[in-house]
């Protein structure tokens, strides 16, 4: 029963502590756009970044009952190449190339386990303007499920996770290369009990050069954060991912 309960309290504690770690105080955002002097371009990509999106529960991200209803399906694309930081890439210039190209940047930074890791992918993965290895909410959102796991910033061999890319939006594009895409993870995080909770990334994602990168400019609007499947996911408008 005690180890019931200890794992329940995680659960609970990485649920909330790594979905408000992946969040923006609502002010702050505002403050730093109406800060910036964004061009006409740039202006179409704040606004599309800042349409609100369905919110959720924290309890949505719990697992929970699997809708019957089907969620339809966005087809990804695989990579054809390794690149910093060891993230898979070599995604067309598509929207759905964008959107797996984030997941590919997401789960490795995750599956990481520590600070330095997600430090490393973001610098290599963000076009000047965008995130940092201090600003990222990947960043964040480590340091706040290493924090509740009771680890330091370096992890631990006890600790694993597995981050799985299983249901995903395009919240909308500007021109082709530009596009804001959204994630919803899986997470499995082992420490000393097995959990699961659901997580999901919205960024903005720039073609630069010959591959998507996280694009300058603020991160996008939260997405919801609800465990796959469900009818939760399905009203939130994801759709199930499939790689061909």
């Amino acid at each position: 029963m005690v180890s019931a309960v200890v794992a329940l309290a995680l659960l609970a504690g990485l649920v909330l502590a790594v979905v408000e770690g992946l969040k923006e105080e609502p002010d702050e955002r505002d403050d730093a756009r109406q800060a910036a002097a964004p061009s006409r371009d740039m202006s179409q990509h704040d606004a599309l970044a800042s349409e609100p999106m369905p919110t959720a529960d924290p309890d949505d991200a719990l697992p929970g009952p699997v809708s019957k209803q089907a969620a339809g399906v966005l087809e990804l694309p695989r990579a054809t190449g390794v690149g910093p930081a060891a993230v898979a890439t070599g995604f067309p210039r598509t929207p759905e190339g964008a959107l797996a190209q984030l997941a590919a940047i997401d789960v490795t930074a995750m599956q990481s386990g520590s600070m330095d890791g997600v430090r490393q992918v973001i610098v290599g993965w963000a076009a000047p303007g965008g995130p940092t290895s201090e600003t990222w909410s990947g960043v964040g959102g480590m340091a706040s499920l290493l924090s509740a796991a009771g680890l330091s910033g370096a992890g631990s061999p006890q600790l694993a996770i597995v981050v799985r890319p299983v249901m995903g939006l395009i919240k909308g594009t500007v021109g082709e290369d530009f596009a804001v895409v959204c994630v919803n993870f899986e997470f499995t995080v082992t420490v000393e009990q097995t959990s699961r909770i659901a997580i999901a990334d919205c960024q903005r994602m720039a073609w630069v050069g010959d591959r998507w990168v996280i694009g300058p400019g603020e991160e996008p609007a939260p997405a919801p954060s609800v465990w796959p499947g469900t009818e939760a996911a399905i009203a939130a408008g994801y759709r199930d991912l499939r790689y061909v």
